[in-house]
This record gives structure tokens, C-alpha cells and sequence, in this order.
């Protein structure tokens, strides 16, 4: 589990509800069926009409994404790495075989069986690159539904606060039920506010984040796969990979 995601999300909840009580108003005042439904409803619709029902249907795996998924952890996967090009240098290319099935990284054993197998280098890169474009491209269909989400509540927010005002001057004759009939209908603009800027916005924008660590820890791989398999020497794919990280995040001794 991601705990600044976590973490973020309820202090955003904490700030909302902590502004509610110190300003005076009672929780049931900030709650309208009505409005919910409108915010809510609306958004959904319009993501039915942009993308297809399936990947509406996957909302709820796309936000587990933004929980649930940590960025790799690059320093080892570049340990991984040197510690290949150190056997291949060491026993062959051919050694490396046996340890495909000891690593858990499936963008890692598909360059190394490619490798293994003899596949010339500009193929090895070229299926390898692919695949990261194929990912990204699957990372943005997800991204792009929660954006399109956030996009759109606002927008019926305004719409259901223009809907009540209607309905509020429309009942101009009872002037007691002004105030009131205001308050519900400036609720909505208030969820469409929320839905964007506290859900689905900052989840998007996690959900980017994830993306662009995984492409990393990708084109990391590609470049120790390419090292491995033209044989350099272990020592120099550890400095070209290391590259990739601040100096912060290098290991001391190889810095």
C-alpha cells in the first residue's frame, strides 16, 4: 500500500471536515441527495460516452492502482543486473539461463531468454521498446479516465447549482425557503470541487507518477539487457545504470 497516497486522501477528508466544524455548520447541512446524484451521476455519464463500458467498469481496479502499487525499486533492480553481466562475463552468456527462473521481474526475463537465445541486439531492443510503449499506452487509458472524471464534475457541479437556482426563483413567493434552496444549490458546485481536486485529479496525477518510475525502471532494463548481451564489463554497465539515479540514491560504494 501506498501511504502518502493513503495519507493525502485523509488529510484532504481531515481539512474539509475540520473546516465544517470549526466554522459552525452541522455535517447533515453539507448532505443533498439531490445534488450527489447530479455531481456524481453526471460524471459518470460523460466517462460512459467517452470510453468504452469496460474500462468504465475498471474505474474502481484503475484507483486500486494509485493505492496499492509502489514505484520499483531501481537500485535493485540495477544489482540484478550487474550481478547478470557479472555471470555472463564470468561462465558465458549461456550461464545465464539458470537464473531466469530466480527473477521475478518479467520485463527482465524476457531480455534475458532473447539474450540467452542468440537474438540479434537491434531485435532484443526493438521487442523490448515496444513493449514499453504498449505500457505506457495501457498507464494513459487509465490515467485519461480519471482526468476525464475530474474534468467533468466541476462542470455538472454548475449544473446542478444553476438547476436549483432555477428552482429557487421559482419559488420566490415563500421567502423563507431562499436561504435554504441557496444552500443546496451551491452543494453541488461543492462536490463537483471535491470529486476533482481531493479524488480523482490527485489520484490521476499518482497514477502519472507510477508511470513514469515503471518506464524508467523499463529503459533501465533495456540498456543493462543491451549491455549484457554485447559484453561489456560489469563495472561499466553499474556506472551507465547508476546514471539514472540522484547521487543521493547511489549505493556509497559503487559512488
Amino acid at each position: 500500500m501506498d501511504i502518502a497516497t493513503v495519507l493525502g486522501f485523509a488529510l484532504a477528508c481531515g481539512a474539509i471536515v475540520f473546516s465544517v466544524v470549526a466554522g459552525g455548520g452541522s455535517a447533515g447541512a453539507f448532505i443533498d441527495y439531490p445534488s450527489a446524484a447530479c455531481v456524481f451521476g453526471g460524471s459518470v455519464a460523460a466517462a460512459l460516452m467517452c470510453f468504452p463500458l469496460k474500462n468504465v467498469l475498471g474505474l474502481g481496479g484503475v484507483m486500486k492502482n494509485a493505492v496499492f502499487n509502489k514505484p520499483p525499486n531501481l537500485v535493485e533492480i540495477i544489482e540484478t543486473l550487474v550481478g547478470l553481466a557479472e555471470t555472463a562475463r564470468r561462465d558465458g552468456l549461456l550461464a545465464l539461463e539458470s537464473k531466469v527462473q530466480d527473477i521475478k521481474n518479467p520485463f527482465i526475463v524476457v531480455g534475458l531468454q532473447m539474450a540467452v537465445d542468440g537474438t540479434r541486439a537491434e531485435v532484443i531492443e526493438e521487442v523490448m521498446r515496444t513493449e514499453m510503449d504498449c505500457t505506457a499506452m495501457r498507464h494513459s487509458l487509465g490515467k485519461s479516465l480519471l482526468d476525464m472524471i475530474g474534468k467533468y464534475g466541476p462542470a455538472f457541479g454548475m449544473i446542478g447549482t444553476l438547476l436549483g437556482l432555477v428552482i429557487m426563483l421559482g419559488n420566490m413567493s415563500d421567502p423563507n425557503a431562499i436561504g435554504p434552496g441557496m444552500a443546496v444549490a451551491l452543494l453541488t458546485t461543492l462536490y463537483g470541487a471535491i470529486l476533482a481536486n481531493a479524488v480523482f485529479g490527485p489520484f490521476a496525477e499518482k497514477l502519472n507518477y507510477l508511470n513514469k518510475q515503471e518506464l524508467l525502471a523499463m529503459d533501465i532494463i533495456v540498456r543493462g539487457i543491451m549491455g549484457i548481451q554485447s559484453g561489456d564489463n560489469p563495472r561499466v554497465i553499474q556506472q551507465k545504470l547508476l546514471s539514472f539515479l540522484p547521487p543521493k540514491q547511489r549505493p556509497k560504494e559503487a559512488a
